[in-house]
This record gives C-alpha cells, sequence and structure tokens, in this order.
C-alpha cells in the first residue's frame, strides 16, 4: 500500500471525512486503480455511499475490467469527487479505447475539475472522424471554456445542428456563447483593452460565458492569482453602494429603465433591494414572477430558496436581475444579468446589526460610492471605461435565458491555477 489509504484511515479515525478526501488529490492519479479503489471504498463506507462503495469494491477486485472501471468513475462523478474518477476511466479507455461511454465520462470528470485544456486534448486526440454530437459540440464547449476563441469559433461554424432534439439547447446556448464572446472581444479591442478576451479580460469573459455585466473588479490579489475575484469578501456598505452606482450606469449605458424593483424575500436581499429602489428613484415592490419591466435585486442568490430561483430562470419581459455577490466557485442554479462582484465567500456588512431593514438600507445610500482603494496592484477599472464596455455590448445583454455556468473559465485565479 502508498500511502494512499493510510492516510484516509488516518483522517477518518478522526471523524475527519472531508480531510479524508482531500488527502487523495495527491494521490488520485499515481496510485495504483486497487490502491486509489480501496481508499475511494473507505470514504464511501464512511459517508454511507452504497452505490460508490459497491463500485469501488468491484473495482478493486477487477482493475482491467472496463465495466467496472467505467462504474467507478461514474459514481465518483456523481458522489461529487470527479477527482477520483480520472485515473480510472483513462485506464477503461485505454483498455476500450473505442468506448464513447467511457469518453464521455471521462470528459464529464474533467470538465467538473474545470480542466478544459484536457477535455481539449482528449477530444482532438480522437482524430478527423470524432462524431458531431456530442463529441465535437463538446470539443467547441471546452475549446471556449480553455479561451482559444478563434479555435471554439472555427470549430462551432462548421458544427451541423443536432438530428437529436435533446441536444437543441445546447446548441443554442453554445452559439449564443460563441456571438458574445465574439462581440465583448471586439469591444474589448476597440477600447484598446490590454488582454481582450485573455487570461486577464474577467469582465469580457464574464459577459461572454454569461451573459451577464460585471459591475467592478476586486481590488486585492490580482498579481497574487484572483484576477479581479474575491475569495472572502467581508462586505461593507460602501461596496454595496458603489455597486448599485455602477448597477445605474449599466442601466443608463444600455438604454434601460425599469418601472419597479422587485423585492426578493430573504433579509439581505430586501435591504438591497430597498436601498437600489431609493438610489434608483424607483417604487419597491414584491417580488412575482410575472411582473414584467422591474429590476429583481437579490444580495446572494445562492442563498435563494431554490423553488424560488427556478421562476428567475426564463426572463419576464422587461425584468432584469441584479445580484451583489455572485460565487464563481460555486454558481447559482441562474446567472445574473448584471453581477456587483465575483466571490467565494461573503459576509454581509448587516449579519449582526438587528435593526429594520430600511434603517440599514439607509446606510448603504449614505454610503460613499467610490471603489475601494485596494492593495495597489489591480489596472485601474474607472466609470468611463465600464460604461464603454455596456454601450459595445447592449445590443446581445438580456437576449438570453439566465443558465448556470458552472466553470469559472479560461481566466486563472488561485483556486483552478
Amino acid at each position: 500500500m502508498t500511502n494512499a489509504i493510510d492516510e484516509v484511515r488516518r483522517f477518518l479515525k478522526k471523524d475527519d471525512l472531508p480531510g479524508a478526501v482531500r488527502s487523495l488529490r495527491p494521490h488520485a492519479e499515481t496510485a495504483s486503480i486497487t490502491e486509489l479503489a480501496k481508499a475511494t471504498r473507505a470514504l464511501a463506507d464512511a459517508a454511507g455511499f452504497k452505490d460508490l462503495a459497491g463500485a469501488a469494491k468491484a473495482a478493486a477486485k477487477r482493475p482491467g475490467e472496463p465495466q467496472a472501471l467505467y462504474d467507478l468513475g461514474y459514481a465518483c462523478v456523481e458522489r461529487g469527487i470527479a477527482f477520483l474518477a480520472v485515473a480510472p476511466l483513462r485506464e477503461g479507455l485505454r483498455l476500450l479505447p473505442d468506448s464513447r461511454a467511457l469518453l464521455a465520462e471521462l470528459v464529464s470528470a474533467l470538465e467538473d475539475e474545470n480542466r478544459h485544456a484536457e477535455v481539449v486534448d482528449l477530444l482532438s486526440g480522437r482524430g478527423p472522424g470524432l462524431p458531431a454530437w456530442p463529441e465535437t459540440y463538446l470539443l467547441v464547449h471546452h475549446t471556449l471554456l480553455a479561451g482559444d476563441l478563434d479555435t471554439a469559433a472555427r470549430i462551432g461554424g462548421a458544427l451541423p445542428a443536432p438530428e437529436d432534439p435533446q441536444w437543441s439547447g445546447a446548441h443554442a446556448r453554445q452559439t449564443l456563447r460563441l456571438h458574445r464572446t465574439g462581440l465583448a472581444r471586439r469591444a474589448r479591442s476597440a477600447a484598446g483593452h490590454a488582454d481582450p478576451l485573455g487570461r486577464t479580460d474577467l469582465r469580457g469573459w464574464h459577459y461572454g460565458l454569461t451573459g451577464g455585466l460585471l459591475g467592478t473588479l476586486s481590488g486585492y490579489g490580482w498579481d497574487a492569482g484572483m484576477t479581479g475575484r474575491f475569495a472572502y469578501l467581508g462586505d461593507t456598505h460602501e461596496t454595496c453602494r458603489h455597486g448599485l452606482a455602477r448597477l445605474a450606469l449599466a442601466l443608463e449605458a444600455a438604454g434601460r429603465r425599469t418601472g419597479t424593483v422587485s423585492l426578493l424575500p430573504g433579509r439581505s436581499d430586501r435591504i438591497l433591494g430597498l436601498a437600489a429602489a431609493q438610489v434608483l428613484g424607483l417604487p419597491a415592490v414584491p417580488y412575482e414572477p410575472a411582473r414584467t419591466d422591474t429590476l429583481v435585486v437579490a444580495y446572494d442568490l445562492n442563498a435563494t430558496d431554490p423553488d424560488l430561483l427556478r421562476t428567475l430562470h426564463a426572463r419576464a419581459d422587461g425584468q432584469i436581475l441584479s445580484e451583489h455577490a455572485t460565487c464563481w466557485t460555486d454558481p447559482p442554479a441562474v446567472s445574473a444579468d448584471f453581477s456587483t462582484l465575483l466571490c467565494q465567500f461573503v459576509v454581509p456588512p448587516w449579519k449582526e446589526d438587528e435593526r429594520p431593514e430600511e434603517e440599514i438600507a439607509q446606510d448603504i445610500v449614505r454610503a460613499a460610492s467610490g471603489p475601494d482603494g485596494g492593495d495597489g496592484a489591480t489596472p485601474p477599472d474607472p466609470d468611463e471605461a465600464f460604461r464603454a464596455f455596456v454601450t459595445a455590448v447592449r445590443d446581445g445583454w438580456l437576449t438570453s435565458p439566465r443558465d448556470r455556468v458552472a466553470s469559472p473559465g479560461p481566466v486563472p485565479s488561485s483556486r483552478f491555477a
């Protein structure tokens, strides 16, 4: 045995299941399949995942059987530990290279790990006979997420419409993303951006992939790998006020004006929504899914009731969805039309404040609206540059469903290097 199973058992003896999972990452693609399967079974037994435990037991006994390797990989992906699926699925595909099922599941595992360039290598290496659906579609998808817009556009432009209607929605989403990323790159190039849709253009890629506008960039850790994102954010009234100022600017630059601000039921949503109504000079009304011509204001959509969140996927006529703190490591089920910032974890400034919502909203309205000075390493992000970007892409804004985009895209971070 290698250290893999020993480390897992050591953590499990301390009832530290997350630690045991993390301990396997360094061994996930270096340990033998038998050792990896035995370690995975120990995790599964501790978590009570009988399906995963059974698949791991079978793979440990038959590490040279493609079906057993597929079952283990599939169970790992389903249980949210896709990094443990990669090695058995690669081995299964080596043993059975023509298996489309093994190929598809390996692509899924790599996608869950945001290893898009590896998917591109895997699929492009299959040669010119790669089927259009879904394999070539997936090649285009991952080529785009890996940051190669030119190749994605070239291959995607030649991709025929799917014969199977189950892929029609995916085809439409891909067409829209290719269009938006092209529009964003032209806008950034025309504005003289130093890296139009390159490895540092967080705002451009955010629009291209999600269809949403990113209002601000983090002033911290730019050159330490965050590239405009926050990790932990202790939020402030000033940050909220600056976000509302950027939202107002976006609406003006896009030529959009709603009649009301819709308040979601969450306390943080209501506080920010009441402040937005005052800043924008609009009446505040309760959220109703069918209400048209309204701005729906959310603080953090991941904190929203899932049933309510589903009602925001399809946009009512004239409805605009704004989210203050968008989680980039675990994106919400719907992509907001406007996000103030991207963060991994946020603490609202009123977490311990028990005053009425209206009073806290007034604190936001009265707060200074300028950006935080940051650490001095983040490139300038003046209002004029943001206005120019919104003006350039406004014809493509608010034109597509608010689909979830699980990947952070090609702009690297400290988490996904």
